[in-house]
């Protein structure tokens, strides 16, 4: 979810209990460094810990939720950086042209990175990264997989991308395409299907890394915490008061939240904690809550292929009898009514659509349309709502009440994220209806469009219409192809008026994104950017970029 529900899985009885067991220990005198539990103070140690929905997947050519996405920016380069103001700049890459059609990108690399290693970082780096996402097919391969001819090193450290059609937000996609070191990566292969690449590292990539990033992989434990250690040779040098560690703790558990965050054990919360338990963090002393519209908005996805939901009309009626100002008001208190598929804050949101309104005589009107208005009896709609956010239940339970107006069964359903991304593989095993939370992979609304909508993404957690429509797949491809900024923007802006008319999806609400975090002691660029007015990066992951970050241990 997107974005979100940023794949979860939280922490073990057994590792609760042995966190437990070590703060007591600690507490006591007792237990030494080599006991030291995730969460644990860490004798002032400069150390920023946030907790997710689960344990990153911290290989390049694989992840892509919100915990991913923030594990990959802090422990990878890309070519190209995402600046809080929506520009693209430049990070491994010095500079780069592009020829007039837009077809042939030559990058000139930086001649002093290094890897985690050691190892000198190069164009055939580059290469070997992209051919190994392209070979993966998972992950964020989706934005080039249908857009990159060749890619090859002229020299030592220059790069050149070919593209098969033009593609207009091609700069702004690379900041999904992590660098790895070849050498280290083919080191480590073992059997698999691809060929003399055997697994391509995936294997040893599920706990280590080949980076060249500001931090690197000190310790994964699954289903319990990713800690990451920071690169004394970062190319970028460091701020002295720059976190030294960071941990992404696998756990949205309110109680241990709020214990930790007492204990200042834990700087930065999740953002899937209920406005209750936010409430109640915001009373600590020093704590402060962060609230930013990051693009992300909480999505029921119709299965459009599966009765009854297969049926326009019932899908509509479904749209129109939803509370949506319930949901934004006092379910979500803070967030905006969604005004379609695209939230206002990313380039390329429509701004004639009006705000989403319940309507239950349109309602009716629409359910009397449907072939299923004389056979409601014969039908209920499973709706699918994430373990990891409790309060999705209450959206859940709403649209069941709303749909009770109309005579309509809405089953709710509780699932685990990761068997809902098992599920929503196959289309007849897609739920009806999945609540599920997208964010923007790059900061323009083609970012949601195409993984939301296009029939290439149909099998993923991003897509639980399966929508599969040849106009919209059509319409979405010319934007996406469209050099001219403003020119491809005004085609975003149509497709989201053609996908409102099909009513695969009620978008519930415009998130803002609500995370504790501890303001006594802690530095966080893109929250002070959001307190003065200023624009703060929607690309998911980045604004937990924790080289940026300071950390005062006195001040706790």
């Amino acid at each position: 979810m997107e974005n979100y529900l940023k794949r979860y899985r939280g922490l073990t009885l057994i590792g609760l209990l042995a966190i437990s067991l070590v703060l007591v220990l600690a507490g006591c005198g007792g237990g030494g460094e080599q006991d030291k539990a995730p969460g644990a103070d860490g004798g002032g140690e400069r150390i920023i810990r946030i907790s997710e929905a689960n344990v990153p997947n911290i290989d390049p050519g694989v992840g892509s939720d919100y915990s991913d996405s923030i594990a990959l920016a802090n422990i990878y380069d890309t070519l190209v950086f995402p600046n809080h103001d929506g520009t693209t700049g430049p990070l491994l890459a010095k500079d780069w042209e592009a020829s007039d059609d837009g077809l042939v990108w030559t990058f000139n690399l930086r001649d002093d990175v290094k890897f985690h290693n050691g190892d000198e970082l190069t164009a055939e780096d580059v290469v070997f990264s992209v051919e190994r996402m392209l070979a993966l097919g998972e992950g964020y391969s989706y934005l080039f997989t249908d857009v990159l001819k060749e890619v090859k090193a002229l020299d030592t450290y220059q790069v050149q991308f070919t593209l098969e059609k033009p593609f207009g937000p091609f700069l702004s996609t690379l900041v999904r395409m992590c660098v790895l070191n070849k050498d280290q990566v083919m080191e480590n292969i073992q059997d698999g299907p691809y060929g003399d690449m055997g697994d391509y590292g995936k294997e040893w990539l599920i706990t280590n890394d080949a980076g060249s990033g500001p931090y690197m992989v000190e310790e994964l434990k699954k289903q319990e915490y990713l800690r990451g250690v920071k690169f004394e040779d970062y190319w970028g040098g460091w701020d002295e008061d720059a976190p030294e560690a960071f941990e992404i703790l696998g756990t949205t558990s309110p109680s241990t939240i709020r214990t930790l965050m007492t204990r200042k054990e834990l700087e930065i919360t999740d953002q899937w904690q209920t406005k209750e338990a936010l409430a109640a963090l915001n009373d600590l002393p020093g704590v402060e809550i962060n609230g930013a519209f990051t693009g992300t908005i909480l999505n029921i996805m119709f299965n459009t292929k599966k009765a009854p939901t297969d049926d326009i009309h019932f899908r509509r009626a479904l749209s129109y009898v939803f509370d949506y100002a319930t949901v934004a008001e006092q379910l979500f208190p803070g967030s905006r009514k969604a005004r379609g598929p695209i939230s206002e804050s990313l380039p390329g949101f429509n701004e004639d659509l009006q705000p989403l309104e319940r309507n239950l005589e349109k309602a009716k009107e629409e359910l009397a349309k449907s072939k299923y208005a004389d056979k409601l009896d014969e039908y209920s709609v499973e709706a699918m709502w994430m373990t990891e956010v409790p309060d999705e239940e209450k959206v859940a339970l709403l649209l069941q009440a709303n749909a009770e107006e109309l005579g309509i069964n809405v089953d709710v359903v509780k699932v685990p994220w990761l068997s809902y991304v098992d599920q929503v593989a196959a289309m007849e095993t897609t739920p009806h209806a999945g609540l599920v939370f997208v964010s923007p992979h790059y900061n323009e609304a083609g970012s949601i469009l195409e993984p939301r909508y296009h029939s290439r993404s149909t099998g993923t957690w991003e897509q639980g219409e399966w929508l599969q429509d040849p106009d919209i797949d059509a319409a979405i491809d010319d934007a996406i192809g469209t050099i001219d900024t403003e020119e491809r923007l005004a085609k975003y802006a149509a497709i989201q008026e053609q996908i409102i008319e099909l009513a695969p999806t009620i978008w519930s609400f415009d998130q803002a994104e609500e995370r504790a975090y501890q303001a006594s002691y802690i530095h966080w660029p893109a929250a002070e950017k959001i307190k003065n007015g200023e624009p703060a990066t929607a690309v998911m992951g980045y604004m937990y970029y924790f080289r940026e970050f300071k950390v005062y241990p006195d001040k706790k």
